[in-house]
């Protein structure tokens, strides 16, 4: 939802998805990116758990992390990880 958002914001952004947090690695380590989103529920693993593999190959990079878990248990646990901003996500949205 985040990257239908966007687009709908400003053409100049470009998006690339990834279905797994093993792909999201394979894209950043091919080209530059200006910023990483993630939900915290993901495939696989957690969206810290990506953080963690993401800061290791690129500790610079804007990265922000979605949750609708509700507590601040997660944010929590990923500022010590190196998030750069968390956002609570809402169950309904204006499309």
């Amino acid at each position: 939802m985040v990257g239908v958002f966007l687009e709908r914001e400003n053409d100049r952004f470009t998006l690339v998805q990834a279905p797994g947090a093993s792909h999201g690695l394979d894209q950043l380590a091919g080209r530059a990116f200006d910023c990483v989103t993630s939900d915290y529920d993901r495939p696989g693993c957690t969206g810290t758990e990506f953080l963690r593999d993401v800061r290791n190959d690129s500790p610079e990079i804007p990265f922000i992390l979605f949750t609708g878990k509700g507590t601040e248990e997660i944010p929590s646990d990923a500022t010590p990880a190196g998030v750069t901003d968390s956002l609570q996500k809402h169950p309904s949205t204006d499309c």
